[in-house]
């Protein structure tokens, strides 16, 4: 009788043991696996109100967490909000230059009640298409310094638009710490990339990536270690993407086609963009 409990003792130990084995095992690969980002999206659009709970599940299933950025106060309220639904989305908060006439000491307030919750600050920047007059532009470049300034306080990334700006960026950054400043929808010259590349700054591209000659030669010409990937969504992107509005789904599309460009597999393409993204983040 005695022999019969030693041996089912024995069996369970060996069971338990390898349950444990197991288990370590599937800690050890999920501590591995790469997660993909979406360095600059708009997740917080009421586009995608009516499937947000579709798109939180996908990225859970995919593996992607997004940098998600705001317009303005309200839209940064909404932003927050979403955050607490998926640790996978990462909340900024700030003023677009298209909403430059925003609330700038109530979004300032936000950022520093919010300051251990916001992963960033953003969308900010210059944008001359959305100023009529001096005046306009005036206000963008009051609001893009003041962000900054909070951004650089409790050292937060920023995600900066700089559509028809980019020298005037430059200009202002440089009495700023750009290691964690990304340009999102890098669209210059290569010369104005190597200025980029040189004052240390983060570039993004996006879905055109897959079929646009010109974003395909900035890329080769861009240092591997500041390439980040976006989608921008709800903008909509043409060709494969059948006008559909940017969605995280497109990410492993545009990292797929870096990895073309730069030679490597889509596995190490991966990884190399979680390590910049992490940097970006500061995490």
């Amino acid at each position: 009788m005695s022999g019969l409990i030693f041996f089912r003792k024995k069996l369970m130990s060996e069971k338990i043991s390898q349950r444990n084995r197991f288990i370590q095992t599937i800690l050890r690969i999920v501590k591995e696996m790469t997660w993909l980002y979406d360095s600059h999206i708009h997740l917080s659009d009421p586009e995608y109100a009516s499937y947000i709970e579709f798109i939180l599940n996908e990225m859970k299933m995919l593996q992607i967490k997004v940098c998600c950025v705001s317009m303005d106060y309200e839209n940064s309220l909404q932003t927050l909000l979403l955050a607490k639904k998926s640790n996978n989305v990462l909340p900024f908060i700030g003023i677009h230059p298209e909403c430059a006439y925003d609330d700038l000491e109530s979004i300032t307030k936000l950022i520093e009640v919010n300051q251990n919750i916001i992963s960033g600050v953003g969308e900010i920047g210059l944008d001359p298409t959305y100023a009529k007059n001096n005046e306009d532009s005036t206000r963008q470049v009051h609001v893009f310094e003041n962000l900054l300034d909070v951004a650089e306080k409790y050292d937060k990334p920023v995600s900066i638009h700089s559509r028809k700006s980019l020298d005037d960026i430059f200009q202002i950054m440089a009495s700023y710490n750009t290691k964690h400043a990304l340009l999102h929808w890098f669209d210059g010259s290569k010369k104005q990339l190597q200025k980029a590349m040189d004052m240390g700054f983060f570039v993004s591209y996006g879905p055109v990536i897959v079929y646009a000659n010109d974003k395909q030669a900035l890329l080769s010409k861009t240092d591997e270690s500041k390439i980040l990937v976006e989608t921008d969504g709800p903008v909509r992107f043409s060709r494969c993407f059948e006008m559909k509005s940017g969605q995280t789904s497109f990410i492993p599309s545009v990292i797929f086609s870096i990895s073309k460009i730069l030679e490597k597999s889509f596995d190490e393409t991966a990884k190399l963009l979680e390590k910049n993204s992490k940097a970006y983040l500061g995490i």
